[in-house]
């Protein structure tokens, strides 16, 4: 989905892609170029997250006069709180590139409590000094953009490589905006902050990379309160579009953390008297599907984040009935019970698949549901006392 900024907005261009209930990432670009700059990264996220990309001003299909002479970091900060406001979003974690990463700085040491994760990609606490970004910005707004564009594959990718979209976005890019931005980096320096960060930050750094080098990546490393630091080898300033894989295996392991462990989701879902007597019926003969029902079905599928436990259990039991699979039908209604569904809740999920799926086979699925909750009850009112012990 592409988000364009209404009359009268004070909005940068986005792109948001993922699911609304996954939780959100937002992903800043490199000074000079677009949202493009995370195509090859951003569908990969995207299956774990709310993916929300943002344009500088005057670049991509930003407006240019989002920010003017002598802005900073702070103001484009300010663009993306503003933009996350506008999409519903409070608490998001955030990934960015150079200009962009900077941004991210910001955000984690000025507004942490915004920002629950931040990875900082080929960027910097300070860039250099004010002196030679301010005679950029002059040049800039002097000469416009097209010598720059013709030296940027130098300074952004290794010899050899090149991705002509993102130099024609620095060639499409308004000059002022251009400049204003530069101005930002003239001032900008996030040294004396980066010890109060306090969200996980991965840091990475291009080791091909002549604009931020290794040791700006570990200057930051090295002060953010437990952060992690990634040299990709073969990679220069815009790692995300010259090593994608790469950058899209170590956001993800950092954002999400390690992979579910589908064993424990399955014992959370079906319980633990379930997967016991499952693994105690275990053979040679059946231990790879077993294998397979974890690290799959429970692994992957049950924990995708898309749909809540209880949403996946509907589900479930409704392709169940559809299929006639009555005895797992009993198991996922017990199952369903575990996870919080009511008898009623259950009983509406049977009615709609006597719609879809046909009267006899609802038929047979609330009387095997109703033999399940009975029993649920029984051992309910024993548990309770209120029962015959069973010899």
């Amino acid at each position: 989905m592409t988000g364009e900024p209404r009359g009268g907005s004070k909005l940068p261009h986005h792109t948001v892609e993922g699911a609304a209930s996954a939780p959100p990432l937002l992903l800043g670009p490199s000074l000079g170029t677009s949202t493009a700059l995370w195509d090859a990264v951003a569908p990969e996220l995207s299956t774990a997250h709310r993916v929300v990309r943002w344009d500088l001003p005057g670049h991509g299909r930003s407006p240019a006069d989002l920010i003017g002479p002598g802005a900073t970091v702070a103001d484009l900060a300010g663009l993306v709180l503003a933009l996350a406001d506008s999409l519903g979003i409070d608490r998001f974690a955030y990934a960015g590139v150079s200009l962009g990463g900077a941004v991210g700085l910001h955000l984690a040491a000025r507004h942490p409590d915004r920002v629950t994760g931040l990875a900082v990609i080929c960027s910097s606490a300070h860039f250099g000094g004010a002196g030679p970004w301010r005679e950029r910005a002059a040049l800039a707004r002097r000469e416009g953009l097209a010598g720059l564009a013709e030296s940027a594959p130098g300074r952004w990718f290794t010899p050899g490589f090149t991705v002509p979209a993102l130099v024609a976005d620095l060639r499409a890019a308004d000059p002022g905006a251009y400049a204003a931005c530069c101005d930002a980096l003239a001032a900008y320096d996030m040294r004396d902050a980066l010890a109060s960060i306090v969200a996980p930050t991965l840091v990475v750094a291009g080791r091909a990379d002549p604009a931020t080098p290794p040791a700006h990546a570990r200057e930051i490393a090295d002060a953010v309160p437990g952060a992690s630091l990634m040299e990709l080898a073969n990679a220069s300033h815009l790692a995300p579009a010259e090593r994608p894989d790469a950058v899209a295996a170590a956001l993800r392991a950092h954002f999400t953390g390690p992979p579910p462990n589908g064993t424990a989701v399955r014992r959370a879902v079906l319980g633990d008297a379930h997967v016991d007597r499952a693994q105690a019926r275990t053979t040679p003969f059946t231990a790879r599907f077993q294998d397979f029902i974890s690290r799959y079905a429970w692994g992957e599928i049950w924990t995708d984040p898309t749909l809540a436990r209880r949403e996946r259990s509907m589900i479930t039991m409704t392709a169940l009935v559809a299929r006639g699979h009555l005895d797992e039908l009993a198991m996922h209604v017990r199952a369903a019970r575990g996870i919080g569904l009511t008898p009623e809740e259950i009983g509406a999920v049977l009615l709609q698949t006597a719609v879809y799926c046909g009267v006899p086979a609802a038929n047979a699925a609330f009387a095997v549901a109703e033999r399940v909750l009975t029993e649920e009850a029984g051992d309910a009112r024993e548990a309770g006392g209120g029962g015959h012990g069973r010899g």
